[in-house]
């Protein structure tokens, strides 16, 4: 029987532990267990690996949009300051030089804390600032961090400056020179843990990001660099890793473990990969899972070459969780084998921050906290996004009203300028307001949470017809005699409220008694039912323009201009240049939800 880890772990002999990029490491000393088994000792060891994801710039528990304490109805904590003392207490239970700490990607991007360093005060600047991500996870010693596709929202030189400015490797063995065709990132990491009187346990780690990438970022990374399967990649890599000797393998990897990618067949690399990648590649132990936001404190997932069970973890987001996978090792034949792993996971909400990490990044903080408090303009009624997903919302109009003067702006005097300008947009939150009175930039920024920017595509009435149609799917089909209920209304297929979109300019009906595919009712434009070779220019965000959503016609359609200016940006413009906000100069009803043609509401 396995020795109990709590009376083991008492007996380790531990101090610190260093960190190399992608070769051994070693780890102080510990002392390796002995159990009896039959008549001769075996040696064991004892290792947590510790992980966190989608981090996405949470640093303090705090709501920059509210301006107040972060908090929800589950009772969940944010930020790496919570996280920091979580790591802190498995370290002194299980012995720092016993541990690792990995992140599965998606740092530098999600608050007005990241945006502020990439863009306002950006680290690229000549003596420019530490970006508080680094500042951070320096702080709490990570050791190693999976590149995630919001890395890339700033362009390639912020992500170096970050990767610069970091003490340990941001890793991606699927992130290639799209010339060369090598990593364009280290593909992994190495350390060596030593025990007194066995040899050291040689753990690797394998960071794998995602090929959506190459779509969502299109901009940034096309003739740069290129990102193939996770699973072609792990592969190529795992086998090389255990060539050299590593004891354990872990994947740290920016993919959730669904299967399906939102992409559609745009790509032919699977999104949410990870277990797929448990299933298909052999000598995987463990799995640290990314990209999908939500919590699996354990998965276990057999591989299909050996039998074996690979264990997949993914920590809540935005810092409220914390991934344990404990490690059972036993020194048989000549080696270090696994003989055991498990994970659970740790809530942030059980601890308080780390004084250490609040004192180091409080400036940081305080100076983000004012920046979006500014006052941009003054609201004549409060706007909300509350009904805004079942229901042609002004605070939504906002958004494509913005879109739609922007791309008209840019192009006057080209070819284009005669063809009408069409807005997307999508009810992103379900919580955003906008106050009567002042307006400040943290209202606008919780309108638009994403870093988006502003794209034209030249589309027909046909297309954009079927791209109604599709974005229709996002509602539960319900009969005409039904009763409605909102909670159920949408979100049909799983689909989330940022993959259904609002097109103004345009006017329609969705009748929802009917079946996918069969909704769009009365599609007219000025007052005419919608001619299908008509031209129109498409205002859309960087994201759907990629095909993100997998939106039909879009990603292929003709671009006729771009720009790097996030939209949440030209809203503050756009307010500020008013400086009233009233609905009268943007708000328009474009669309309504139908049952054979009387209004659902």
């Amino acid at each position: 029987m396995p020795l109990n880890r709590r009376k083991f772990l008492k007996k380790s002999a531990v101090t610190g532990a260093g960190v190399a990029l992608a070769g051994s490491v070693a780890a102080p000393a510990a002392e390796a267990a002995e159990a009896k088994e039959g008549s001769r000792p075996v040696k064991r060891y004892a290792l947590t690996v510790m992980g966190t994801t989608d981090l996405h710039g949470h640093v303090f528990n705090w709501d920059y949009f509210k301006d107040a304490e972060y908090a929800d109805a589950k009772g969940n904590a944010q930020g790496l300051a919570r996280v920091s003392t979580l790591v802190n207490q498995v370290r002194e239970e299980r012995g720092r030089g016993n541990t690792l700490l990995l992140d599965a990607g998606d740092t530098i991007q999600g608050t007005p804390l990241t945006y502020y360093y990439a863009k306002v005060d950006p680290i690229t600047a000549v003596g420019g600032p530490v970006h508080p991500m680094a500042a951070a996870m320096n702080a709490i010693g990570y050791d190693a961090v999976a590149l995630g596709n919001h890395e890339f929202n700033y362009g390639i030189e912020t992500l170096r400056k970050f990767e610069e400015q970091c003490d340990f490797p941001l890793l991606g063995a699927n992130a290639l020179d799209a010339k060369t065709l090598k990593p364009a990132f280290p593909p992994y990491f190495i350390k060596e843990f030593r025990v007194k009187g066995a040899p050291p346990v040689k753990v690797a780690v394998l960071g794998l990001t995602n090929p959506g990438i190459a779509i969502w970022d299109k901009a940034y990374v096309q003739g740069r660099l290129t990102f193939p399967g996770l699973e072609e990649q792990a592969a190529k890599w795992v086998p090389k890793l255990r060539s050299m000797g590593a004891d354990v393998v872990v994947v740290s990897a920016h993919s959730g473990s669904s299967g399906t990618s939102s992409y559609g067949d745009q790509l032919p690399y699977v999104e949410n990969s990870a277990a797929l990648v448990a299933q298909q590649v052999p000598g995987i132990d463990a799995i640290l899972v990314g990209h999908a936001h939500v919590e699996i404190p354990e998965l276990l997932v057999t591989n299909e070459k050996t039998g074996r069970s690979v264990v997949l973890s993914e920590p809540l987001a935005y810092a409220e969780r914390v991934s344990l996978f404990d490690f059972e090792l036993v020194f048989e034949k000549g080696r270090w084998a696994v003989e055991s792993v498990s994970a659970s996971v740790l809530n942030s909400n059980a601890v308080a921050d780390d004084p250490k990490i609040t004192k180091l990044l409080k400036a940081d903080h305080d100076v983000v906290v004012e920046y979006v408090n500014q006052v941009v303009g003054t609201a004549t009624e409060a706007l909300t996004t509350v009904e805004a997903r079942y229901k042609d919302a002004p605070i939504i109009d906002l958004i494509t009203k913005v879109q739609e003067d922007v791309v008209r702006a840019a192009l006057a005097g080209t070819e284009y300028a005669s063809v009408p300008v069409i807005a997307q947009a999508s009810p992103f939150s379900r919580t955003s307001e906008i106050p009567a009175g002042d307006v400040t930039i943290r209202d606008l920024s919780s309108l638009y949470v994403y870093d988006n920017t502003l794209v034209a595509k030249l589309m027909t009435g046909a297309q954009i017809r079927t791209y109604l149609e599709y974005s229709a799917e996002y509602f539960v089909q319900t009969a005409a005699d039904a009763v409605v209920d909102v909670e159920k209304l949408t979100n049909a297929g799983g689909r989330p409220d940022y993959n259904y979109d609002y097109v103004s300019g345009v006017s329609y009906e969705i009748d929802i008694a009917q079946g996918a595919g069969s909704r769009i009712r009365n599609l007219s434009y000025n007052g005419v039912a919608l001619d299908d070779a008509q031209r129109f220019v498409l205002a859309v965000n960087n994201y759907r323009a990629n095909g993100g959503g997998a939106f039909p016609f879009v990603a292929s359609a003709t671009e006729v201009w771009a720009e790097s200016t996030e939209i949440r940006t030209r809203i503050s413009e756009w307010v500020t240049a008013k400086g009233v906000l009233d609905p009268k100069d943007f708000a328009s009803v474009d669309w309504k939800l139908t049952r054979g043609g009387t209004p659902v509401f």
